[in-house]
């Protein structure tokens, strides 16, 4: 059977934030944001490995990690892109997986995703023979701006989703289809859909939104203060 393994790019910057700490370190409820998808997956008894891609000259990681055990593993392999981290991630795992496992590829910067979804997500995609990943229906109108940031036009949203992690695709594809992307696809959905296949959208949740802008942190924060306050509730 199968076995389903998590790579989470974390060699990014995070310059959007405006921060001088790269993003997956930032602080959400004491912790840095990777700790939050950590935690998560290394709870998740259907996941059989995590492996985190960090920049080779990464010297925060041993400050800001927690020991969640023997399922999580580390490589200081990142690239100059999202596509090369990935790559060379699944690159430096080659001997611990079978080439029909899953991998899924999750943002460091995602701390919103459930159990729920990520069962929803596993339930869905297990026997699909093609992959896909967690979206979301776009809700809001989309208009379309010049140079002067005056609209230029308002895009029809039909059948447009928003794109979210993880991103779920056997090994041996999501390397075939990363070797072959050429430029720097945006997410792993796009190297495999310039193969000629059609990744499955899941339905996934606002709350899985990715930390982006100062103002997500505080978006994030209530939500996890919010699953706490449940949880506590008898």
């Amino acid at each position: 059977m199968s076995k389903f393994h998590v790579l989470i790019p974390a060699a990014g910057t995070g310059s959007r934030m405006g921060s001088e700490l790269p993003k997956q370190y930032l602080p959400l409820l004491g912790k840095p944001l990777v700790h939050h998808a950590l935690s998560l997956f290394a709870a998740a008894s259907r996941i059989s490995a995590v492996h985190v891609v960090i920049s080779p000259d990464d010297d925060l990681w041993a400050q800001y990690s927690v020991d969640f055990g023997a399922k999580v593993f580390v490589h200081w392999l990142g690239g100059a892109t999202r596509a090369a981290t990935v790559l060379n991630g699944l690159e430096a795992i080659a001997g611990q997986v079978e080439p029909d496992d899953w991998i899924l590829v999750h943002d460091a910067a995602r701390p919103g995703l459930s159990h729920a979804m990520l069962e929803r997500l596993l339930d869905a995609l297990q026997d699909d023979a093609v992959g896909g990943l967690l979206a979301i229906p776009l809700a809001d109108t989309l208009k379309r701006a010049d140079a002067a940031q005056r609209v230029a036009s308002t895009e029809p949203r039909d059948g447009l989703w928003q794109a979210q992690t993880p991103q779920m695709f056997r090994y041996q594809l999501l390397k075939q289809a990363l070797q072959q992307s050429g430029g720097a696809p945006t997410d792993e959905a796009q190297a495999v859909e310039a193969l000629g296949f059609s990744p499955k959208l899941v339905p996934g949740e606002l709350r899985n939104l990715k930390i982006t802008y100062p103002q997500d942190l505080q978006l994030a924060q209530a939500i996890l203060l919010a699953d706490a306050r449940e949880q506590k509730i008898p």
